[in-house]
């Protein structure tokens, strides 16, 4: 009996499941999960471009020349996606407290690494005479930064084993938050969350979060290399989890750097993209894709630098990816003839630099900085607790400097400086202006065929949708609603809602001011909103952006969401002038929040548009500035543009006659949102 309750059970689950496959919304029109369609779509990219990278790559390899080519090639893609670095100045370093311990001192330090910007550290010396190697450490995610118990024991086995050693307090962490306060700390993982947000600003400025990283560490190096203790010719570079994503960038921007060690963090973008998605945005560069750069290839750009790999075979890191990063890097440090100064190190262990990883590391800088290969066990000795590492007064730089200059406020201030090169931009003749904006935002006409497949008719409260997919070869299918007047219609509505098409079709208010008018209503959902909307279990809340995976894989292959959407736009205008229908009639342009800013620049490079009603979006890049905790700001911007001109400078290069700024309320009083 039992048995044949659970095979009759069987059989009811298998008959229940093609027809829950074909359960849909009301007003979708897609029959394939839509949901998927644009991360497939971005992915595709990701991997033709990767795939493009490996080939040259195996051309590099092929001899010594070429692979010193392909490096010096890899050293100047970094210094382009980087972006522009802060201002020289004085370090004004401070030394705010003392630990003398058994064989090492740890100094508290302060130092600015542009004017009024101030980095806390850790200088462990060791009590031994003469001028000595030196490595500075590089923080992962940790809150604690500086005073992690991995991190100070790192450090104390260096220094007790005749190192200098320099362990920075990153952007976002330790005594060094920017946006958000300590209390906000305790309850969520502020370094990832804040290295995002302020990415978004620097991003739109022409700089990046990795940059102003990497600032920090060159100039905690310029320091070093003022210290008597240090031998200015062994100096080396350690860092663990995002902090050794940072000592990636580091290693092949920084010269004198003469060994390096990563823990816990080179793999495979491709791979990572595959398996989790992108991660927060200090190490996240746009355009990597589109210049063909990997994890590996940053440290390409420093070989053949002896090189060690750390990694737990249990890694959240992905350990294949971090396996084929070697493999690459192999083969080029083969090609250059020095095979022997590159090593991956594994552990039967998980994420983080523990006690095997830490002795490798030393006898790795050993064998480089001091010419002695031999292993050296740690021995068991006691850390500091976090308060007495601590350098400020008050435990954060923000609260000690009165004129502490945050990453944000230098990102303000730097869009604020960029005026005059904006308005210098801006004086040519409207025809150079929108060919050169098209340019910068990577925008080029879509000349395919349009495709149009249209659905059986929905019908809801007496008034019949038409539902059609718009299709080009090699972009996102567009699903859209029609509803069409009584009669000729005088004019088309365009309603490009960031909710989707669902969430106005049964908005009674705009149906009966359309049918009224005599217009014919489309209601479209463009990539990304509406059946094509990522999930919100794929983009996690700290990021500050409900379509953050894919605004970030956007930008990696360089192309922006903003620039795909201004394509989708265009196709919909495309459309309606092969359209029988509404051929000749004027179009009048509606969108909201995120869909702002792609109409705009869509008004550009069509004159199909009489009116434009743009709702509850930004009115200028400085309300990204000047917002910084604002969220979805991947979804409003091409990377630096702000360079260029400013969203007020479009509207007089727009051939429509009215474009009007409303906001959220507004719409929402018209029951137009809801």
């Amino acid at each position: 009996m039992r048995s044949l309750l659970k095979g009759i059970t069987g059989w009811i689950f298998f008959l229940l499941l093609p027809f829950k496959a074909l359960v849909q919304k009301p007003f979708s029109v897609a029959d394939w999960e839509a949901g998927r369609s644009l991360h497939a779509y971005l992915l595709e990219k990701v991997h033709k471009q990767y795939d493009e990278r490996r080939a040259a790559l195996n051309r590099a390899v092929g001899s010594r020349r070429s692979a010193m080519a392909y490096c010096y090639s890899m050293r100047q893609r970094l210094l382009k996606l980087l972006g522009s670095m802060p201002p020289m100045s004085p370090l004004n370093p401070v030394v705010t407290g003392s630990n003398k311990r058994e064989g090492y001192t740890v100094k508290n330090i302060i130092y600015e690494s542009f004017p009024h910007h101030h980095v806390t550290a850790s200088l462990y010396l060791p009590g031994l005479p003469g001028r000595l190697p030196a490595v500075i450490f590089l923080c992962g995610h940790e809150d604690a930064a500086k005073s992690t118990e991995s991190y100070q024991r790192t450090a104390i086995l260096f220094a007790k084993n005749g190192f200098v050693v320099l362990v920075i307090d990153p952007i976002s962490q330790g005594e060094r938050l920017q946006l958000t306060s300590a209390a906000e700390n305790a309850l969520d993982r502020v370094g990832k969350k804040e290295h995002t947000l302020l990415n978004e600003l620097a991003n739109l400025a022409g700089t990046s979060a990795a940059a102003y990283q990497l600032w920090d560490n060159k100039r905690g190096l310029d320091y070093l290399t003022t210290l008597p203790e240090v031998d200015t010719a062994r100096i080396g570079c350690i860092g663990n989890s995002g902090g050794g994503m940072q000592a990636i960038y580091f290693t092949g921007y920084e010269k004198r750097l003469k060994a390096t060690a990563v823990c816990s963090y080179l793999s495979s973008h491709e791979r990572m993209y595959d398996l989790e998605g992108p991660t927060d945005g200090c190490v996240e560069l746009p355009d990597e894709g589109r210049e063909h750069m990997e994890m590996s290839d940053y440290l390409a750009a420093a070989a053949p630098i002896p090189l060690l790999v750390l990694a737990g075979r249990f890694d959240s890191i992905d350990f294949i990816g971090t396996e084929n990063a070697v493999d690459d890097l192999t083969r080029l440090y083969t090609a250059l003839g020095k095979r022997d100064r590159i090593h991956l190190f594994t552990y039967d262990d998980g994420h983080g630099i523990s006690k095997p990883k830490r002795e490798a590391a030393l006898a790795w800088f050993r064998k480089w900085l001091c010419k002695d290969a031999s292993l050296v066990k740690e021995n068991s000795f006691s850390i500091l607790p976090g308060d007495q590492l601590q350098a400020t007064k008050t435990g954060q730089v923000s609260t000690d400097f009165r004129d502490e200059a945050s990453i944000a406020s230098r990102n303000l201030l730097l869009f604020e400086s960029l005026a005059a090169q904006r308005n210098k931009f801006l004086q040519r003749s409207r025809e150079v202006l929108v060919q050169d904006i098209a340019r910068l935002i990577r925008w080029e006409p879509n000349t395919a065929a349009i495709e149009t497949e249209r659905k059986a008719d929905m019908v809801k409260n007496g008034i019949t949708y038409q539902p059609l997919i718009i299709r080009r070869q090699g972009e996102l299918p567009v699903t859209l609603l029609v509803v069409m007047p009584a009669g000729t219609p005088k004019k088309i509505v365009l309603w490009l809602g960031e909710q989707g098409k669902a969430g106005l079709a049964d908005s009674s208010r705009l149906l009966q001011a359309c049918l009224a008018e005599r217009a014919a209503l489309v209601l479209a959902d463009i990539r990304g909103t509406g059946e094509s909307e990522d999930k919100a279990e794929f983009n996690e809340y700290r990021y500050s952006n409900k379509e953050y995976r894919n605004a970030m894989l956007s930008l990696h292959i360089g192309s922006s969401l903003v620039t795909q959407r201004v394509g989708d736009i265009l196709t919909l205008v495309k459309w309606m002038g092969t359209d029988e229908r509404f051929s000749g009639l004027p179009v009048e342009l509606n969108a909201n929040g995120v869909l702002t800013v792609p109409a705009l620049y869509a008004a550009l490079f069509t004159n199909a548009f009489s009116n434009i009603r743009l709702y509850g979006g930004i009115r200028s890049y400085r309300d990204i500035f000047e917002q910084p905790r604002g969220r979805d700001w991947y979804s409003y911007f091409v990377p630096g543009m702000v360079k260029y001109y400013d969203l007020p400078d479009l509207l007089p290069l727009i051939n429509a006659p009215h474009v009007f700024f409303d906001d959220r309320e507004t719409a929402r009083q018209r029951n137009y949102l809801k």
